[in-house]
């Protein structure tokens, strides 16, 4: 035999070797306990694969991981969205109740049956899962029977090394470990929710939701897909990974990503560079954000996290109805109404003079008990001196509506006012909310937002932004 022939032969041979050593190694994975724990509530459960991503179809990157399903059971059916987060034992208090509570009750029965949520306990504490799992049947019973509402865990010997791992951006060891698991409970957690919906949203167990928050996903998402671009990820918080959406289809993808590289970075940090390898250059935030966060203590060590979303709006409708007016030079299509209707709109004027005014005329007279108005974009265009009043009796000026009098109920203080309680000192009707400019100035100006409760309102919401 030549010896080109010899050398082709005996690389066919090591090649072939190989790859059944490599093969027999995926299809057993590493020996897991079989043990069974008195304390856990569970059966063993595998991820519904619906072969839609070239990923679970030709068996790329296998994620080797076994499931227990704690309470609920996924719908066959695909659903339009599913919800999905990680939950563990908090030292401080858990806010996972108060999470799922604000979820299903900001929806509709319509918009419940739309989508699923997945709560992966991610803890390893035994006793803590039972408990929980017990707390969740007692509050959810109807969602958990409508499958509405999944809850699983991933037994601890499923994940891979959490010590000795590198110690990137000097993180403490503990950082690392902490944020390295989080990496993998979202690997696992979106890798179990990849065939449930059409749609995919992260959230973290401690954040409230916007009224009929399903609804303004779905209007958003078909705008999106009406413009025929490509993306990979749209915003609906600013914050961390909460509020984040996928399309199913990419989501085998980016489960297998997030546990190849999950001791390289924050899962917030992976997840841009997730976005930016599907080609989409640029974020796609919508506002207002429809998911805040609340949690007042970490889950890491329960160290103290202020963290909020500015942009955040829970009742996204909730201003009464009402005209707006105003004598500042509009720019383009940035009308005064913009600054009272909920949306990413806002009216933007020329440089406003000393009497200028913005005239909110309510539909309804109601008693006003909380005000917010915001001005400005970026530190620029900001109401540099102005007031805020309320007045009575409708009157019309000019072919305008204002009111017959006004009273000054404070001042616009670095492009911001807020007052609560405002009912306790002018407790009487109000058909108007007028901003009175008192000094010109040189800038545009933006009024970004105006936004009211009164003693109408059912129930009562300030959507402070």
């Amino acid at each position: 035999m030549p010896r080109y022939l010899r050398k082709n032969a005996v690389l066919a041979v090591l090649l072939l070797a190989g790859g059944l050593y490599f093969i027999s190694h995926l299809s057993t994975g590493p020996t897991r306990s079989n043990e069974h724990n008195p304390y856990e509530l569970s059966w063993q459960t595998e991820r519904f694969v619906r072969k839609e991503s070239w990923v679970d179809q030709g068996d790329y990157l296998p994620l080797n991981v076994s499931y227990k399903l704690l309470a609920g059971a996924p719908s066959i059916q695909q659903r339009y969205l599913s919800v999905g987060m990680s939950s563990i034992n908090r030292k401080k208090g858990s806010y996972l109740i108060p999470t799922l509570q604000s979820l299903f009750g900001q929806s509709s029965s319509e918009e419940r049956s739309a989508m699923v949520v997945v709560v992966l306990l991610a803890d390893f504490d035994t006793r803590w899962r039972v408990a929980t799992v017990r707390e969740i049947k007692t509050a959810f019973a109807s969602e958990l029977e409508q499958g509405e509402l999944v809850v699983i865990h991933v037994p601890e010997d499923w994940y891979p090394p959490l010590i000795g791992l590198k110690r990137n951006y000097n993180d403490s060891p503990q950082r690392v470990s902490f944020r390295s698991k989080q990496n993998l409970d979202y690997s696992f957690l979106i890798h179990y929710s990849a065939s449930l919906a059409q749609y995919y949203i992260q959230l973290e167990d401690d954040v409230s939701s916007a009224h009929n928050f399903l609804t303004t996903i779905r209007k958003h998402v078909g705008e999106q897909e009406a413009k025929k671009t490509t993306w990979a990820m749209l915003e609906f918080s600013a914050l961390g990974y909460i509020g984040k959406l996928y399309k199913s289809t990419h989501l085998p993808l980016l489960a297998r990503f997030l546990f190849l590289f999950y001791q390289e970075m924050p899962c917030d940090w992976l997840m841009s560079h997730f976005r930016e390898l599907l080609t989409q250059k640029e974020t796609i935030v919508f506002k207002p954000s429809l998911f805040q966060h609340m949690g007042t203590f970490s889950s890491f060590k329960g160290t103290y996290n202020k963290l909020k979303d500015k942009d955040f709006e829970e009742g996204l409708y909730a201003n009464p109805a009402a005209e707006v007016y105003s004598d500042m030079s509009t720019y383009k299509k940035h009308i005064p109404k913009n600054a009272w209707e909920a949306g990413e709109e806002f009216f933007w004027g020329r440089a406003p003079e000393k009497g200028n005014y913005l005239t909110v005329v309510l539909t309804i007279p109601a008693v006003v008990t909380e005000i917010f108005v915001e001005t400005g974009s970026g530190g620029k265009d900001l109401l540099e001196s102005a007031q805020v009043e309320l007045g009575h009796d409708v009157t019309i000026e000019n072919s305008e509506k204002t009111c017959k009098a006004f009273q000054s109920v404070g001042t616009v203080v670095s492009g911001r006012f807020e007052m609560h309680e405002v009912n306790k000192k002018y407790n009487s009707a109000s058909s108007c909310l007028r901003i009175q400019v008192t000094g010109g100035q040189r800038d545009w100006v933006i009024i970004k937002k105006i936004r009211i409760t009164t003693g109408l309102s059912t129930p009562p919401r300030q959507a402070e932004v």
